[in-house]
């Protein structure tokens, strides 16, 4: 058994023919289909039954599927493990970053383990979390940091990272710089600044409402940087995770929501395979224990 037996195998399972997954596979359809005839040699049996529609798998099909799933992805993972061994400066580590996780707290880490691991280089890509899960499914990124509103089911494993509240930021010329406490009802006579991609968003919107306040949105982006300038300008107030404001920023201030407190919990978040490699497991650690 060879692996382009196995991959079009695996083709012909996805696309539900012969002909569409010669097409997808970029060879003819003959050899496709004397690959699959030595695979079904080996195995004993016949993998798929044809009919006008397209195929389906066999019995025997389905149940050696899984397994041949299995072997073909744990064999690219390998063969990607060996090319970073062997050129690391050129086979960076691949980080999904959820858009609304500040670089605050995880700037550093990075910082740290680059120090101690100088060779290790990183590709951090920022997006959706429902995006970098799907890029992750297709072993397009090593890791994703996110911030799940529910924790995700197997076949993701999560570790939690740190847990973080949410302030209230303004401007440091505004009247909230005088107060050492913040409730959301004060927030009701300000302009607000709307961040579109909050994960908490709806959360925020049913505590509104069972408080009976309204907060009156000036502004809308999608766009933490957006946010920020915003407040710098002096436009309006906003709700962030606190790790999110840049540090040390002298004309953004902050103060943490006092009632009701909102948090939320940063996890890394990757699938088993991922999970095995060395790198990613220092990375874990170092990322658990700063």
């Amino acid at each position: 058994m060879e692996l382009h037996q196995i991959r079009y195998f695996l083709a012909v399972c996805d696309h539900g023919s012969f002909t569409r997954a010669a097409q997808f596979s970029y060879i003819s359809q003959p050899s496709l289909t004397q690959a699959i005839k030595k695979l079904e040699d080996e195995f004993g049996g016949e993998l798929f039954t044809r009919d006008r529609s397209g195929c389906l798998l066999t019995p025997l099909g389905r149940m050696v599927e899984p397994n041949l799933r299995k072997i073909y992805k744990d064999t690219l993972a390998t063969k990607a493990e060996a090319i970073r061994f062997t050129q690391l400066n050129s086979v960076p580590l691949r980080i999904g970053m959820m858009e609304t996780v500040g670089a605050q707290r995880l700037g550093p880490v990075f910082a740290h383990y680059r120090q101690a691991f100088p060779h290790i280089e990183f590709e951090l890509i920022i997006g959706t979390e429902a995006d970098l899960l799907k890029q992750l499914e297709a072993d397009l990124l090593d890791l994703v940091i996110s911030a799940p509103t529910q924790l995700l089911a197997p076949p993701y494993q999560s570790t939690l990272l740190y847990t973080e509240r949410y302030v209230v930021a303004f401007h440091s010329s505004h009247r909230f710089n005088r107060l050492s406490r913040i409730d959301l009802k004060d927030i009701q006579a300000e302009p607000y600044l709307d961040r579109l991609n909050c994960e908490l968003r709806e959360k925020l919107k049913a505590v509104c409402q069972d408080q009976e306040i309204n907060l009156y949105a000036s502004y809308r982006s999608n766009s933490e940087d957006w946010i920020i300038n915003l407040i710098r300008a002096d436009l309006g107030v906003a709700l962030m995770p606190e790790y999110t404001l840049p540090l040390n920023a002298q004309d953004v201030q902050c103060r943490y929501l006092a009632n009701p407190e909102i948090s939320r919990q940063i996890y890394a978040v990757c699938l088993p395979q991922s999970r095995k490699k060395a790198d990613i497991k220092t990375l874990l650690a170092s990322l658990s224990n700063f």
